[in-house]
């Protein structure tokens, strides 16, 4: 990794190390009691279908916080592996189930053989706090011919449409679309928002056949514990997360 890498890596582990507590303090029931669920507004997977049978399938979780996915799926059958840079996030994790294998790493630099998994997937995880060449190309190595690789992330309106000054959401667009790329704001984690077409072009750069892009709305009866980042009313006009599902090319 060049210097800049290195730099968000420490920077985002440092925020989750610090903010971990506070983050299950504020999220964790609402995540113990949806696990298998989607984004701010807890989608069901039951209802987007994105991650299929998991029964004996071999799953990489990236980015697993205190594991909620990784926990429920271990409960359908399936041999899942939780990942995460944050040791405090673990920690919790592990407080919850002990049983399922966690790994802490950097998304960058998975430490796993090549052809390792069926399914690699994040719930606002890695795939929004690393390089995305990067994670994409360790992701497509680890994963076996016809894998799936699935991500939910911040969908880039959110960042367009965000007041720096304010600190809220509005109903303008604030900040040029050329702008999208490696985001760091305020005082929070460094991440990653890129428009469609970049998305579109490193994915199949990487390998990968893009199979769904699904943009996230909940309905008006939806409670969230993430008003701060996706107000309810706001989220129910324009979509504040999305997920992409992809398969890794066969040849």
């Amino acid at each position: 990794m060049d210097v800049t890498e290195r730099d968000h890596v420490r920077y985002n582990r440092a925020f989750w190390d610090g903010d971990s507590d506070a983050y299950q303090d504020a999220h964790g029931d609402a995540l113990d009691h949806a696990p298998l669920a989607w984004g701010a507004y807890r989608i069901p997977e039951s209802e987007l279908q994105i991650l299929g049978d998991v029964g004996g399938r071999d799953i990489l979780e990236l980015g697993c916080g205190a594991a909620q996915w990784s926990i429920a799926l271990a409960r359908l059958g399936a041999r899942i592996v939780g990942l995460d840079l944050s040791q405090r996030q673990l920690e919790h994790a592990r407080q919850r189930d002990a049983r399922v294998p966690l790994v802490n790493a950097n998304g960058e630099q998975l430490p796993f053989t090549s052809n390792s998994f069926d399914i690699v997937f994040c719930d606002h995880g890695a795939m929004s706090f690393c390089e995305p060449t990067t994670i994409l190309a360790e992701v497509a190595r680890v994963l076996r011919p016809a894998g799936t690789l699935a991500f939910c992330g911040t969908h880039p309106l959110l960042y367009l449409t965000y007041d720096l000054e304010k600190k809220g959401q509005t109903k303008k667009l604030r900040m040029d679309y050329g702008a999208l790329g490696k985001m760091d704001l305020d005082d929070g984690t460094i991440d990653w928002a890129l428009p469609p077409s970049e998305w579109i072009t490193l994915l199949r750069s990487a390998g990968f056949g893009v199979e769904r892009l699904v943009e996230l709305r909940p309905l008006p009866s939806t409670a969230t514990t993430y008003e701060d980042f996706a107000p309810p009313k706001w989220a129910q006009r324009w979509p504040a997360e999305w997920i992409w599902m992809a398969s890794r090319e066969t040849s």
